[in-house]
């Protein structure tokens, strides 16, 4: 007759393969968040710099309508 295993064994390997599942998963999920993070960052990014460059273009307008007031201040 065949010994029985130990049953506290069948329970840790039992325990070990869903942990192992249990690890996959958040594994998984950690990484589609931190895609989604990426993309939030790079959109984030993305719109810094537009506006960045929006605001660079208002302040040479600025500068040429100064500039302008200036000349017609000076003929005054």
């Amino acid at each position: 007759m065949a010994e029985p295993d130990n049953l506290v064994l069948v329970h840790l390997r039992e325990l070990r393969a869903d942990l192992d599942r249990l690890t996959e998963a958040v594994d998984r999920r950690f990484e589609r968040i931190e895609n989604r993070l990426e993309s939030v960052r790079a959109a984030a990014f993305g719109e810094s710099v537009l506006g960045r460059y929006a605001a660079a273009e208002v302040e040479d307008k600025l500068q040429a309508i100064e500039r302008r007031l200036l000349a017609l201040e000076a003929q005054a």
